[in-house]
């Protein structure tokens, strides 16, 4: 039998654990370090199908500021993050926006929305 520990800070909660996660023959074993619950998922979680939110800036003409702040509804698998943010690079929208509304709809297929964190109300026309 094989044996690894892949370790983990989790950022499920403001404690900041530190969380180890054994392995043997491709199948967990035992998830240790963590105080709450949430600290246990976060690790399966990691460790199985690791993820993140994406947020950033896409630009906007017509609008008070020259950027507009945005955020995928979900998160988005790990190996998809550098190409949401390539794809939103080349995102141009067009203020009036609200707060909510949806910036790209499914973003590369992926089955979540990039939204608008603010409202971007019309300005000097930068």
């Amino acid at each position: 039998m094989t044996s690894t520990i892949t370790t983990y800070l989790c950022i499920g909660c403001p404690l900041g654990c530190r969380l180890e996660v054994e392995e043997e023959d491709a199948q967990i074993v035992a998830v240790r370090g963590f105080s709450c619950k949430r600290g246990e998922e976060y690790a399966l979680q990691e460790h199985t199908d690791p993820r993140r939110m994406v947020t950033t800036t896409v630009a906007i003409t017509n609008g008070r500021w020259a950027r507009l702040p945005v955020k995928t509804t979900a998160a988005v698998p790990k190996e998809h993050e550098r190409a949401v943010y390539a794809a939103l690079r080349s995102v141009v929208m067009r203020a009036p926006i609200r707060l909510g509304d949806v910036v790209v709809g499914n973003i590369r297929g992926l089955g979540v929305d990039v939204v608008a964190t603010r409202d971007m109300s019309e300005g000097d026309g930068v």
